[in-house]
């Protein structure tokens, strides 16, 4: 037919590079807005990755500067290996091409599209070639590449190519023009913010048009490089299977055993055995019907779970809390790292962590931080199943408010990691509903819940214990004078209804005709080594006790005196002044201390 003939004729293969062309939104590139942290994003999950591999800490320069009409110009250096100069246009001009996607461990790039996108993109909106310069050693010269793609055929188009002097001994730097706006500055921020955090061991240092800023590292510790493992058989599908035996010339025992996480030569046999199969026969000759039958045997024989501890780098319950310290002020964090579990025979392990109170904001939904491999997912928040497990937590039973979201100044973190991280689609930002990775969500929410209210319970009864004890330190002095005058008779002594009621270490400041007195009661039954800080805008330069040390800053005086005070005692100073500010007492334990300010 006529019809039949022109239609082939219009017929032809459409490269990688011609489809993602036309379908940006899938690689994170839907928006000129977005377009920007997808790039910084793709440039510094490169970095992070190459510095991990080469085991040195990362320190990673960023800058974003408008050169032109809508025209931004992003760069991304790093202190990692470098890349090899034959390699070089293959990493930035060729989508789908890299040396982590068949390796079965933790990483944050994996398929090769995510930069090479970015050079994409960038061609598509500016017409302006990306820049890479990139070293691998101070004996080696850097090379400076031009690149653009061949969009027809997926392949690197290289505009300039040489060595130049460059003062990094080793590194990448990546230089890419593209149009668009910086409307989401805060979000951008917000998502470096967010990825110092989870890679507490890397430095970022910014430069955002006039404005820079640096995100300090908080460990010296370079972490431990994931190690490739190889694929568990509950994880394989018949494609793969087939793959693998038609490449190999081994016997069957010995390409499931050698090919396999956790198989050995026993379990090698029960899999022969239920396939109906000959351990000896060769395994690229089986049939088709042969191999389908093998691979139900795989699933059904029980393998022990692939080892996490080579191929999944956690973070660390204390990292966490320390990078999480690092950029917000917090009342409470609480964070934990589940054991790590198996989905359809992908590794994972899910750490989580709360906050509370401190500068949170106290009205409002609570605060969600996603991540996937150390890496934020700033969209698709609720299509995300970190999402869901948030929502369907009960937080009522913590004391916690809730309206579908828990309410308050809450901070909830939430990070998987997995060899193989379920996304819903490439551009990788939200993580899909495994049944598994949301059991282990939950449990973590839950074992952080309780935590939380017993935090929030304690602070109750510390803030009524506090109440109370101003109000034994306010009233019950007032009422022993008020009953002296009608009694006509001497004021009582009301220090030892005090340390019968409180039996604490009480400190008490007090503002009076121009003086302020610390006085410090110790009714415990242990002589109390401490120390007192006085923050206010007196000097107290006249002070009855001189202070051990005196601190200006910005027209506030900190005042710390050292005091041993036996129990049963008594410790004062005063001084003159107008008072305000706040005491602090260190050097005992919470639970056997009670400062009280009589002036609020």
């Amino acid at each position: 037919m006529v019809l039949a003939d022109e239609l082939a004729k219009q017929q032809r293969s459409i490269s990688v590079a011609e489809f993602f062309e036309k379908n940006k939104h899938l690689l994170g590139f839907d928006s000129p807005t977005r377009g920007v942290i997808t790039t910084i994003k793709e440039a510094v999950d490169n970095a992070l990755d190459a510095c991990e591999e080469a085991q040195v800490l990362p320190d990673i320069f960023i800058s974003i500067k408008k050169v032109g009409n809508e025209v931004f110009r992003i760069i991304v250096e790093d202190n990692g290996p470098g890349i090899i100069p034959s390699q070089v246009p293959f990493v930035f001009g060729k989508l789908l091409y890299g040396s982590r996607f068949h390796q079965i461990r933790q990483t944050r790039g994996q398929q090769g599209i995510g930069i090479s996108a970015a050079v994409l993109y960038a061609q598509l909106t500016s017409g302006t070639p990306t820049t890479v310069i990139s070293r691998t050693g101070a004996k080696e010269p850097a090379h400076k590449f031009e690149i653009l793609i061949r969009i027809e055929a997926n392949e690197p188009d290289i505009i300039s190519q040489g060595p130049i002097e460059w003062d990094r001994t080793h590194g990448t730097r990546v230089q890419i023009e593209f149009r668009s706006t910086m409307s989401a500055k805060k979000k951008l921020v917000e998502y470096l913010r967010y990825t110092s955090v989870v890679n507490p061991h890397a430095r970022f240092r910014v430069e955002l048009d006039d404005e820079s800023f640096t995100f300090e590292r908080v460990s010296q510790e370079v972490i431990a490089c994931p190690v490739a493992i190889q694929p568990h058989p509950h994880g394989i599908e018949f494609g793969q299977l087939k793959r693998l035996a038609a490449a190999s010339n081994q016997k069957l025992m010995d390409f499931l055993a050698g090919t396999f996480s956790r198989v050995g030569k026993k379990t090698a046999l029960e899999m022969c055995e239920s396939a109906g199969l000959k351990s000896t026969a060769k395994v690229g000759s089986l049939s088709a019907d042969e191999l389908k039958a093998l691979l139900a045997a795989m699933q059904v024989v029980a393998v022990p779970a692939p080892p996490t501890t080579q191929c999944l780098s956690p973070i660390g319950e204390e990292l966490i809390r320390r990078g999480l310290d690092k950029e917000f002020q917090m009342d409470f964090v609480a964070a934990r790292t589940r054991p790590s579990s198996v989905f359809s025979g992908h590794p994972f392990m899910v750490e989580a962590a709360i906050g509370y109170g401190g500068k949170l904001p106290a009205e409002g939904n609570a605060i969600l931080i996603r991540f996937a491999n150390r890496v934020p997912l700033m969209y698709q928040q609720g299509a995300c199943a970190i999402t869901q497990c948030v929502t369907n937590v009960n937080w009522k039973a913590y004391n916690i408010s809730q309206q579908g979201f828990p309410v308050g100044p809450i901070l909830i973190l939430v990070h998987v990691a997995s060899t193989n991280v379920p996304f819903t689609s490439e551009s990788k930002d939200a993580i899909a509903n495994i049944p598994e990775i949301e059991k282990e969500v939950t449990l973590v929410l839950q074992e952080l819940g309780r935590e939380l209210k017993h935090f929030v319970s304690r602070r109750d009864r510390n803030q009524l214990a506090e109440d109370r004890a101003r109000a034994v330190c306010a009233i019950i002095p007032e009422l022993a004078v008020k009953v002296s005058e009608i009694v006509e008779k001497p004021v009582v002594d009301t220090a030892p209804i005090e340390g019968k009621l409180m039996r604490k270490l009480i400190a008490k400041r007090w503002t009076e005709k121009g003086k302020i007195t610390i006085e410090i009661n110790n009714y415990t039954g242990n002589a109390a080594e401490i120390s007192i800080y006085d923050i206010s805008g007196d000097n107290a330069e006249d002070a009855t006790s001189v202070p051990a040390f005196v601190n200006e800053m910005d027209g506030q005086f900190t005042k710390v005196w050292k005091a041993s005070i036996p129990p049963q005692t008594v410790w004062r100073v005063s001084y003159s002044g107008k008072g305000g500010g706040m005491i602090e007492i260190r050097g005992i334990e919470e639970n056997k201390k009670m400062v009280v300010d009589l002036d609020v």
